[in-house]
Parts: C-alpha cells; sequence; structure tokens
C-alpha cells in the first residue's frame, strides 16, 4: 500500500455545507481499508448500511455522532443544509441506528427537559411531594427520584411534549471506528475542521500500511474496556465496583500494559481518598511489581540481578508512602532496600533517598549513608510586588544581558529543532493518521532505541558545530507544525540565534542526552529565565539559568534534579528566591 496523503488532502472543504459528512466517510474508508481485519462481521454490515442511506440521513446521522451523549430532541435536530428532520431520521430509524418513542429513565429525562418544562411534565408529582414551585434542578431530581423509579416513554411522562427524544445505537460502533482511526479517544472530529480552517497544521509523515495502532481485535477490546472503566471512575462509581471490573492487562502488548497501570494508579489513588487502604495497596503492588503475583514475592523479583521492575514508578513510590503512613515500616523497608540497588529512574532514586533512611530511622536502624544534594547557587531579591517571574526578568533585564522568560520552552524547543527528523521517523506504530502531533510510541520504554541511531545523527551536529544551521533551517522549514517539543509562540528567531550564540553545544548535548533518558519526566523542571551574556569575559559562561521563586513557593522534585544535574555538569544555574516590597500603605501611617 502507498503511503498516505498530506492531511490537506483528507479534509473536506468548509465551503461544503455537509463537509462533516464528507470527513466521516473519509474515515470509514480509511478504517475498512486499513483495519478491516479488526472489525467484525456486524460492523462491516453497519459501515455498509451506513453507505447504503440517502444523504441527508447520512448527514443527520453524523451530526448526532459528532454530538454529546446519545439522547436527542427532535426539536434540536434542525440543520439548514440537512432540510426536513423528519424525512432525514426515518431512514435512521428503519436501518436501526436511532431508538425512537423509547422509555426514558428519570435522570434522563431531567437532562433532556429545561426546568419550565420540567416543573410543567411532572406538576401532579412535584405537588404529590410537597416540594416548593421554585426547586432547582438537581434538588426536583434527588427528590422524585424515589417516587419515580420506572422508566417511561416520553408522552408518558408529559403527554403535552412538543416534540420527541430520540437514542443513538451507534454510538458504542462509531467510537469503536474512531478509535481504530486515531489510535485513541482524545482527539475527534473536530481535528479534520481545525486542519481545514488552517489553526492546526501537521508534519506530512509517510503512512504505510503497516502503521496502524491496533493488530488484533482483543487490542482494541482491550483499550475498550480500560477507557470505559476510566469513564466509571471519573463518574463516581463506588471504587469497590471498579476494582472488581478491572481486567487483567493484556498478555504481550507493553503499551496497553502501561495504560493499565496508569488505571491501577488512579483507582488506588481514589481508595486512598474512600480510606480503604488495603485496596489501594493491592492496585499500587499491583501495579508497580506486574510481574510479581503476590507480596511474598515482590522483595526476591528485584533479587540477585539487581533489574529494575518493569512497573510504575509512581505506583511504587505512592505504596511505600502509604505502607509508611500506616506504620508498616518493615513491610515498605523490606520493599524499598532492594530497589536503590537499581532504581528505574532519577524520580524513584530521589524518592528512595528520602524514604529509606526514614524507614530505617523508625525502626531504630542505622540510616544509610547518603550523598548530600549538591548545593545550588542562591539569590535573594526583594521587589515590588507582581507576577514573579517578570518581576525578576524586568530587574535582572541589561541590553548587554538581555532576560527572557523560556521556562520549558528553549531547550526543549531546541532540542525538538535539532533532532525533528528522528522524532517524526516513519517507524511503524508511530503515525498511524494525518492528526499527529507527535509520534504515538513518544513516552513508550522503547521510543528512544527504535531511533537511537537517528538521534545519534541528530546529536552529531552538535560535535562539529553543524547544529545551528540544522536548528535554524527547520525553524524556518517547520514554522507552525505540531510538535511535542517545539512551541512556537514562545520562541522567535531573534532568541534561537541568541541561544545559539552563548550556549556552548557541549552543554546542550548534556541535556538532549539527559531529555532522552526520560522524556516524559525531564521534559518539565527546567529554569524560568535565562540570562545571556555574549560579552561574558573569557572563561565565563555566556549565560545562566534562573529559577524563580516567589513568597512560600518552593522547589518541586523535578526542578531538583534539574539543578543537581546543571550542578553536575558546571553549567551556571541559579535560584533567585524574591521577597516582596511593603508599600507604604501596607505599612500604615505609625
Amino acid at each position: 500500500m502507498d503511503s498516505f496523503l498530506a492531511p490537506e488532502v483528507v479534509t473536506a472543504s468548509l465551503d461544503d455545507p455537509r463537509y462533516y459528512l464528507a470527513n466521516f466517510r473519509c474515515v470509514l474508508d480509511w478504517v475498512v481499508e486499513r483495519h478491516g481485519d479488526l472489525l467484525s462481521d456486524d460492523e462491516h454490515a453497519v459501515v455498509s448500511r451506513i453507505a447504503a442511506l440517502p444523504e441527508a440521513a447520512q448527514a443527520l446521522l453524523v451530526r448526532m455522532v459528532m454530538r454529546k451523549g446519545e439522547h436527542f430532541r427532535t426539536a434540536r435536530l434542525h440543520y439548514p443544509e440537512i432540510g426536513d428532520t423528519e424525512a432525514a431520521l426515518a431512514p435512521l430509524v428503519e436501518a436501526g441506528f436511532v431508538e425512537a418513542d423509547l422509555a426514558l429513565d428519570l435522570e434522563t429525562l431531567f437532562q433532556q427537559l429545561r426546568l419550565p418544562e420540567l416543573r410543567r411534565a411532572l406538576a401532579s408529582e412535584i405537588a404529590a411531594a410537597g416540594l416548593p414551585v421554585a426547586t432547582g434542578k438537581a434538588s426536583l431530581c434527588e427528590a422524585l427520584a424515589p417516587r419515580l423509579s420506572a422508566p417511561r416513554r416520553l408522552v408518558d411522562w408529559w403527554p403535552e411534549a412538543p416534540d420527541c427524544i430520540v437514542r443513538l445505537t451507534v454510538m458504542p460502533t462509531c467510537d469503536r471506528l474512531r478509535l481504530m482511526f486515531f489510535g485513541n479517544l482524545r482527539q475527534d472530529w473536530s481535528a479534520f475542521v481545525l486542519a481545514e480552517l488552517g489553526l492546526q497544521h501537521y508534519e506530512r509523515v509517510a503512512i504505510t500500511a503497516d502503521s496502524r495502532a491496533f493488530d488484533h481485535r482483543d487490542e482494541l477490546d482491550a483499550y475498550l474496556a480500560l477507557h470505559r472503566l476510566r469513564e466509571r471512575l471519573t463518574a463516581g462509581e463506588p471504587i469497590v465496583d471498579l476494582i472488581d471490573a478491572l481486567p487483567e492487562p493484556l498478555a504481550g502488548n507493553a503499551w496497553l500494559a502501561s495504560r493499565h497501570r496508569r488505571l491501577c494508579v488512579a483507582l488506588g489513588r481514589q481508595a486512598e481518598r474512600d480510606g480503604q487502604g488495603e485496596a489501594a495497596l493491592a492496585l499500587y503492588r499491583r501495579a508497580g511489581w506486574p510481574e510479581a503475583e503476590t507480596e511474598t514475592e515482590i522483595g526476591p523479583a528485584a533479587g540477585p540481578e539487581k533489574k529494575a521492575p518493569v512497573g510504575s514508578v509512581e505506583a511504587r513510590i505512592r505504596h511505600l508512602r502509604l505502607q509508611e503512613r500506616r506504620g508498616e515500616h518493615a513491610a515498605a523497608l523490606a520493599l524499598a532496600e532492594p530497589l536503590t540497588a537499581a532504581p528505574a529512574s532519577e524520580e524513584e532514586a530521589q524518592a528512595l533517598e528520602r524514604l529509606v533512611p526514614r524507614l530505617r530511622r523508625r525502626l531504630g536502624l542505622t540510616p544509610p549513608s547518603t550523598r548530600r544534594a549538591p548545593a545550588h547557587e542562591r539569590w535573594a531579591l526583594t521587589l515590588p510586588p507582581g507576577p514573579v517571574e517578570a518581576a525578576v526578568r524586568d530587574h535582572l533585564h541589561d541590553e548587554a544581558a538581555p532576560v527572557h522568560y523560556v521556562e520549558n520552552a528553549l531547550l526543549t524547543g531546541l532540542f525538538g529543532l535539532l533532532c525533528w527528523e528522528a522524532l517524526f521517523a516513519p517507524l511503524p506504530g508511530a503515525f498511524f493518521h494525518p492528526f499527529h502531533r507527535g509520534p504515538a510510541d513518544l513516552y513508550r520504554e522503547d521510543f528512544v532505541s527504535r531511533r537511537r541511531a537517528r538521534f545519534d545523527a541528530c546529536l552529531a551536529r552538535l560535535d562539529d558545530g553543524r547544529h545551528r544551521e540544522a536548528i535554524l533551517a527547520t525553524w524556518r522549514a517547520k514554522q507552525g507544525l505540531a510538535s511535542p517539543f517545539v512551541h512556537w509562540d514562545s520562541l522567535d528567531e531573534a532568541l534561537l540565534e541568541r541561544a545559539l550564540a552563548c550556549l556552548p553545544p557541549a552543554d546542550l548535548k548534556a541535556c538532549f542526552e539527559r531529555l532522552l533518558g526520560d522524556l516524559k519526566a525531564n521534559r518539565a523542571g527546567l529554569p524560568d529565565l535565562i540570562q545571556f551574556r555574549p560579552e561574558a569575559p573569557g572563561g565565563e559562561p555566556r549565560y545562566r539559568l534562573i529559577e524563580v521563586k516567589g513568597p512560600g513557593d518552593r522547589l518541586q522534585d523535578n526542578q531538583r534534579r534539574w539543578l543537581a544535574f546543571f550542578h553536575a555538569q558546571g553549567m551556571p544555574a541559579v535560584v533567585c528566591h524574591v521577597a516582596w516590597q511593603q508599600t507604604q500603605e501596607a505599612l500604615g501611617d505609625g
């Protein structure tokens, strides 16, 4: 199969009043062509039946699919480009895509009717319950729920209803089709419109036949099961019901296993909030040490080979901290100490350096020798009240030593520009539709290893001075294209020129290698400001990184890790602590 086309080719012109239908048809054609083997016979039949509908009916169906929820009042389904709603709706009802004259429970009725309509429809019930006429919608529903538990048709709830309520029955199938196209359920049909409007532009990456998010139907099923469970968590369902519904992770799929671990952590956090400590520990254990079937197997799993567990660092840290709060110090130490031999990340090492000494002290044991955190340079400024970063920037700024607010935009932006071709390499599973901000596998464990040679080639430009030309060329050629690292609004060519003139290539390479060590964790926590010193005397750094902390603010863990890295590399970085000047008004007249 040939590689696919640019996003502009697949987005319908907004001059077409039924542009959304053209985009929907594009998705259907794409999914059938590229993912047809993952569709069931029933789903293939749904796609065929949609294609056989009259165009007005197709357009109305897509309008409903693209709206929120499954229930719709027919009075709210009027679209000029579709025409007669009833005529367009009839083929959808006949095809079974829309259910009419259905029974509605009280919650759905309250979602669909406005408060004045509810007061008219339920007047006798409201009076019988002795509720004041001015009762609000939420209170009204709560008060009537015990009396009106049985679903009824709208005509039975409200015989004088001016229209009907219908239900879209094919939303699960449409969600599955959207998932096959995008590889996630975060993106929706608006991606087509944003591209057509020019509000979002994407890199053109060759999409080949072996580039798709899912290779097997059970992977789709697993993704959807986890997604629905997270929706139920967000909706506030009892945590015990959600734990009972939690499936086993899909064997052999590291990506979905990672999603499963993240859901376990989210469920564990809710269990903690609900005071269900044992349930929370079990969930964290499941996510943090997935290779261990029981708690007794967790410790030895890190055993003689001293390999870091493959599970969630966040889950392990939360597990240990919860044990500590519960007073289970010996059990926590038995799990924590083996991890210190081979922590999975800087974040885990940092947490263990704090936790293990505390646990040992509480057990009356000798604390381990720990390395002292490197002392970073500190400044103290007293400034007039205002936005703290801007206040420090303006105070320090000088024509000969300009200061820019860059936070996480400059170093990551330089990295994204230098390594553009590595980040957007058309590897299988990285790009499978035209609307990617970046590779789909960006935060997966093998992301860098799959592209190591490509990244090495990009970083080699820092060794021979080719990086400046490469970065600026990418800046000009890719201006405005979506990127996970380049935030175009935060950068301009003058800032890039200044940075490339003052930042030593060796310092950039060290920072970029650290980014590659953990792209998700290390892309944040960088200092707020950078001061360029182009006229610095020989031997002195021509830049300074400045982390700003206002009154009562303190360093976050990821900021501490970056500062420790800068110290180890000999890169100039300071923390500027700001106190506010007291004005005469604040001091009073004495």
